[in-house]
């Protein structure tokens, strides 16, 4: 077993609960302390047996925890990771990474000048799913991968919204949901070389758009899509399917697409298909389930977490990869608004 390490909790929100729950089935970690202004956090840290502390720095000075989980609004993620930095302290960071490219990029800049590590929370890269998926595309099982077709259909409730910044250009599908889709297709496809999008406001008229759509050319020249609605009454998504997070309600169904040349791919099932015999469309696909060990990636992360700030591994997704993440998600809207072709 290795050393416990000791983590810091900043923002008490709903991702902040899951770090909660992650830690105390990880190996090696364990959070003692949780910051957060809110009444409910003094509530959740109640909960958890830990104590509460207003104000990040006064946690920081009175626990001296080995790093630190930055859950808090985006807009905080990195002035917080910066100060934890300039402290020698490890940090995990919400995705995304920052408000702003340029920002991201200083954040990953401060991290390389100082040598501490900063690992974002891109979770889904942590299933076990995922990471199968990825060794299969990488490892050329589907041939030369093709296309690629993304569902991301699912139904926000109205008490959603009640909280402003939700309804406005700080909130959205775009940057809240369409992000995990960016970086899924990085880490199991490859980089992303342009972009086209269109989105609509259409069903509930707020600022910020309900849904989006968007065709993405990736290094090799194949072609993906990505359908994007928080308005459909529809099963079609990574959260519904996957099971990841148990306060959604789970789908028996699939949310990703993967076609290659010689084989094609489901997720989160990791069905297969390909052609046992000859070739072509007059001849029936063979059928089979790709096996992998499950895990919860949350759990995984924050043992990672604990890895990365005894310098054990590498962050799986640093700051200067994450950016690279947020700088595709943005210019989403960049291209809906412009009607051109973005390329990176």
């Amino acid at each position: 077993m290795p050393a416990t390490t000791t983590i810091g909790l900043i923002g008490a929100g709903a991702i902040g609960r899951a770090h909660l729950g992650g830690a105390a089935q990880a190996a090696g970690v364990r959070i003692v302390g949780v910051a957060d202004p809110s009444p409910a956090a003094a509530e959740l840290a109640r909960e958890f047996g830990l104590p509460h502390f207003e104000d990040q720095r006064a946690l920081r000075d009175a626990l001296q925890p080995d790093g630190a989980v930055i859950a808090t609004p985006n807009a905080l993620h990195v002035p917080l990771a910066l100060e934890w930095i300039a402290a020698g302290r490890p940090v995990l960071v919400e995705k995304p990474v920052a408000v702003t490219v340029e920002e991201g990029r200083q954040l990953a800049r401060a991290a390389a000048d100082a040598g501490v590590p900063v690992l974002v929370g891109h979770h889904r890269r942590h299933n076990p799913v995922l990471q199968k998926a990825r060794a299969l595309v990488q490892g050329g099982a589907l041939g030369r991968l093709v296309c690629a077709s993304v569902m991301a259909a699912f139904l926000k409730p109205d008490a959603y919204f009640e909280q402003a910044w939700r309804r406005s250009n700080a909130g959205g599908p775009v940057l809240i949901n369409l992000i995990h889709e960016i970086d899924l297709l990085r880490f199991v496809c490859g980089e992303i070389r342009s972009l086209q999008a269109l989105t609509s406001n259409a069903v509930r008229g707020f600022e910020v758009e309900d849904s989006a759509a968007t065709l993405l050319r990736l290094e090799n020249d194949a072609l993906a899509t990505i359908q994007l609605s928080d308005t459909a009454a529809a099963p079609w998504s990574w959260d519904l399917a996957s099971g990841e997070s148990p306060v959604f309600a789970r789908s028996d169904t699939e949310s990703h697409f993967l076609c290659g040349t010689e084989a094609s791919l489901a997720l989160p099932t990791l069905r297969s298909w390909r052609y046992p015999g000859e070739r072509g469309w007059f001849h029936p696909l063979e059928q089979s389930r790709v096996a992998f060990e499950p895990g919860n990636p949350y759990v995984e992360q924050m043992r990672h977490f604990g890895a990365v700030i005894r310098r054990e591994e590498a962050p799986l997704t640093d700051a200067a990869d994450a950016t690279r993440t947020l700088e595709v998600t943005l210019a989403v809207r960049q291209a809906a608004r412009s009607g051109e072709v973005i390329r990176f």
